[in-house]
């Protein structure tokens, strides 16, 4: 047995988007709106703000970088580390940590230190 979908119908009858749709099933298939819209503007939940030097500096090494750009602070890191430069290395993993959390949480398990 074949099952056609038929568009809601409206308060007028009509299926234009801009009726409210009367039955339960439309009702509950229909997209709710968006009560909080996402503001890049605004604190995110790790603290971190726009004005936050390091995830400006997060996001300048993304710019420059594209999608490698995780690793390649993971990269700096390592060499920091090597070097035994803690200012740098935290500064590195910080940066690695704002792109991607899990890369940064293994660097920091591997050189064990936290």
């Amino acid at each position: 047995m074949t099952i056609h979908f038929a568009a809601a119908r409206g308060s007028n009858g009509n299926s234009s988007n801009g009726d409210r749709a009367l039955s339960p099933v439309a009702r509950a298939l229909s997209r709710r709106p968006i009560l909080r819209v996402a503001n890049d503007n605004g604190q995110l939940s790790n603290g971190l703000g726009c004005n936050n030097p390091l995830m400006q500096a997060a996001l300048r090494h993304f710019a420059q970088h594209g999608l490698s750009a995780a690793s390649e602070a993971a990269k700096c890191a390592e060499d920091a580390f090597t070097a035994g430069d803690r200012e740098a290395y935290d500064w590195w993993i910080g940066v690695c940590r704002t792109l991607d959390k899990r890369m940064a949480a293994e660097i920091q398990r591997k050189n064990a230190v936290g």
